[in-house]
């Protein structure tokens, strides 16, 4: 009896053993996966910082060439009127000739 008390003794602290070893792992997965899910925070909280920042950065880009597009749309506008413009006037001016022409001996 004393043999067996002794290799069951022997068991039951193996048991023992194993169960702490098993405890630990465990404690370590979970400290494993929460480092794991707070790196994951920090990355997708980076990626939406990152997503803020191009989107901002292509709102900006996009004022700057509508604002341009315009700019370059109201020069050539002006550009077409003071050609209008001048034409109208030669015209007027021709005109004013012709009459005179017509009129004046």
């Amino acid at each position: 009896m004393d043999v067996s008390s002794r290799v069951l003794s022997e068991l039951a602290s193996r048991e023992a053993a194993l169960d702490a070893q098993i405890e630990a792992a465990r404690e370590e997965a979970r400290r494993e996966v929460e480092a794991a899910e707070a790196e994951a925070a920090r990355i997708l909280a980076e990626a939406q910082a990152r997503t803020q920042a191009m989107q901002a950065e292509h709102e900006r880009q996009l004022q700057a060439e509508t604002q341009r597009i315009r700019e370059e749309a109201r020069a050539q506008a002006e550009e077409g009127t003071q050609a209008t413009r001048q034409r109208a006037q030669s015209r007027v001016q021709q005109a004013a000739e012709h009459i005179l022409r017509a009129v004046l001996p």
